[in-house]
């Protein structure tokens, strides 16, 4: 599967000129962004640059961006933006030289990117609360705190000319929006699946969650979870298929009794359990180590574990899974707003989206991005036009005492409640 991506991705990049890379200008960015005099851009320089950043030509090494960056914000671009995103959302190249969507972005608008990786979104949620960052590529369990909280301010889609091309299913949904007011950009959309050794499941695949709730599967002992309070909408949703007198009909609404049997499964689940993650770095090693034998986990993992050689595949399950649709966001603090807003129309254009696609491996947001040489074969793998293949994949989202499920006759278990419960759990 990995070679078959990378044959795709080279598909969609044509030739990179490796002369034009320059210098690695993608760093984590740990403390605050610096003070920036740089220059702001004039109005007809902005507009020449946009001309040629979208004009198609027949050079050798040219690429058509599909992009057509907004004159004001690059007229007035700082110089450097500073984001945090999720682990594989802004690559520059050095960890694959055939994905680099980083490099083009900052020749095009002088916007050097500072990237800091969250591994959850409730340090993503914590980085932003510090004002030190422009925006975030937050999951549905972090947007929402972002925007009660207001820390992330509403887009106006005009200023953004990827927004129009963005899947009609992935705008102005609860985790991207207020009022009918979007406040970012769509990035992208997965499945959390099933992985599983297939040397320790020679005799049969597995298809089911029970793998990693239910003693007496191969993977007894070697299982792996991920580190975070969303997983309980997890054991939740395993739960509304195999309990169904539970009564639970949305695993982010959970009443008091619905929430207690989640924490009984998950306390059940420990004995299984060799492994819980939150960097993705640490599952990786893990199932390349063979010391993982099922796990929950993200496509990109797969992927890269599979290019080392790991014995290992992956499945969404017959019960369903949970999932995410990420959102760019801009803070309410940036020190940096126009670059961020290039960066978030970029990311979402054709190209730059059907990078990140095939490196994450992840279903596109920008519909224009399936029309792209060899695209169209990840968007069918990744299920991109294929509504029904997301009727039973629960997107991330903060869970409430107003129950998501539209019952009224009950109180439902508020996040902070499920923090103290996974922390307990943990401990």
């Amino acid at each position: 599967m990995r070679k078959s991506k990378l044959a795709v991705a080279l598909a969609v990049s044509l030739a990179f000129v490796a002369a034009s890379c320059g210098d690695d200008s993608s760093d984590t960015a740990d403390t605050a962004a610096p003070d920036t005099t740089a220059a702001a851009v004039d109005t007809t320089e902005a507009t020449e640059t946009t001309a040629a950043a979208t004009e198609t030509t027949a050079a050798a090494g040219e690429i058509d961006y599909q992009w057509t960056p907004n004159a004001d914000a690059l007229a007035g671009a700082e110089g450097q933006v500073n984001i945090v995103a999720w682990a594989g959302y802004a690559e520059d190249g050095s960890t694959d030289p055939a994905y680099d969507w980083v490099t083009p972005f900052e020749e095009i608008t002088s916007c050097q990117v500072n990237v800091k990786n969250g591994a959850t979104s409730d340090e993503m949620v914590q980085l932003m609360q510090s004002g030190e960052y422009d925006g975030v590529s937050a999951s549905g369990d972090a947007t929402q705190r972002l925007m009660s909280g207001g820390e992330v301010v509403e887009i106006d889609p005009a200023e953004f000319s990827s927004y129009a091309d963005v899947f009609e299913g992935l705008k102005l949904q609860p985790w991207n929006s207020q009022d009918g007011t979007p406040f970012g950009i769509p990035h992208g959309r997965g499945a959390n699946l099933l992985v599983y050794n297939t040397e320790a499941f020679a005799d049969a695949a597995p298809d089911s969650w029970s793998v990693m709730f239910e003693p007496g599967s191969p993977a007894d002992g070697a299982v792996s979870v991920y580190d975070s309070p969303i997983y309980i909408a997890d054991a939740a949703l395993y739960l509304m298929a195999t309990q169904p007198d539970l009564g639970i009909t949305d695993p982010y609404a959970l009443d008091q009794t619905q929430f207690d049997a989640a924490i009984a499964l998950l306390e059940q689940q420990a004995a299984l359990t060799s492994q819980y993650w939150a960097l993705y770095t640490d599952q990786q090693a893990s199932l390349e180590n063979g010391d993982v034998l099922a796990g929950t986990t993200w496509q990109v993992i797969v992927n890269l574990a599979q290019a080392n050689g790991a014995k290992i595949d992956a499945v969404k399950p017959v019960e369903g899974a949970t999932g995410w649709s990420d959102t760019w966001m801009l803070s309410s603090k940036a020190a940096n707003p126009n670059c961020m807003k290039l960066w978030m129309d970029w990311i979402a254009s054709p190209w730059a989206n059907s990078q990140v696609a095939v490196w994450f491996g992840e279903a596109p947001s920008n519909a224009k991005s399936c029309e792209l040489d060899g695209m169209a074969e990840h968007c069918d793998t990744f299920h991109a036009t294929d509504d029904a293949y997301w009727e039973d994949v629960w997107y991330w989202t903060t869970a409430t005492e107003e129950c998501l499920d539209g019952r009224t006759d009950a109180t439902c278990v508020g996040y902070t409640e499920w923090v103290n419960a996974w922390n307990t759990l943990r401990t």
